[in-house]
């Protein structure tokens, strides 16, 4: 049985010829909680990258096969930026937009 006594940062437990009484310092106290919290930032980033190890696959991507599941916006028209210029840059704006 020990009794902690945190405004005096002491512990008091029995011994074999009496109380035990063992004491720290405010700065020791101070460290020891600054290493408690690191420590736990580390376990739960640890946790954290094994649920994204879980959720990735282990594969990489193949360079060479084409992604074709990409489908144009329907309700869109394409305005050149600069008419005046070469290069043809385009915006794209949606003719759904309302008046306002």
């Amino acid at each position: 049985m020990a009794v902690p006594n945190y405004t005096y940062l002491q512990l008091k437990m029995l011994g074999p010829r009496g109380v035990i009484t063992i004491g720290t310092t405010f700065q020791r106290a101070y460290e020891c909680k600054v290493e408690c919290y690191e420590h736990a930032l580390a376990i739960i980033a640890s946790n954290e990258l094994m649920v994204i190890k879980e959720r990735t696959t282990n594969k990489a991507p193949d360079s060479k096969q084409l992604d074709r599941s990409f489908e144009p916006m329907e309700g869109v028209n394409e305005v050149l930026i600069d008419p005046s210029s070469s290069k043809g840059k385009v915006v794209c704006i949606s003719t759904m937009l309302s008046s306002k």
